[in-house]
């Protein structure tokens, strides 16, 4: 979905779901999902890569983790669903991670 709709993406929400055997979805962390995570940041990464290559101004294609989990100090502190302090700043940190090690594998190909 990201190749054919590439030139249509400004910002990316990223999330990752877990289904249930009845089907119903739940989210879960965003590298342990049902989503292969890997592969939509590679397209991502390789969007940005040909924006930047072509001197377009929306080279960049920021993006944002979806709700984090409760976890640590949010656990004792009263916050709204999926909008506490350090589940989604570990969200963010693994989808970094994730972006800087596709771009040095990238690099090295």
């Amino acid at each position: 979905m990201v190749e054919r709709l590439a030139h249509r993406i400004h910002l990316v929400h990223l999330r990752a779901i877990r289904r249930d055997a009845e089907g119903n979805f739940h989210e879960a962390d965003h590298l342990d999902g049902v989503l292969d995570m890997y592969d939509v940041m590679k397209a991502l990464v390789t969007e940005q890569q040909k924006r930047i290559a072509a001197g377009r101004k929306d080279s960049c294609l920021p993006f944002r983790p979806d709700h984090g989990h409760k976890m640590l100090d949010d656990l004792q502190k009263k916050t709204n669903v999926g909008y506490s302090a350090i589940g989604p700043l570990r969200g963010l940190a693994e989808l970094r991670g994730l972006e800087l090690g596709i771009h040095r594998s990238l690099a090295d190909n």
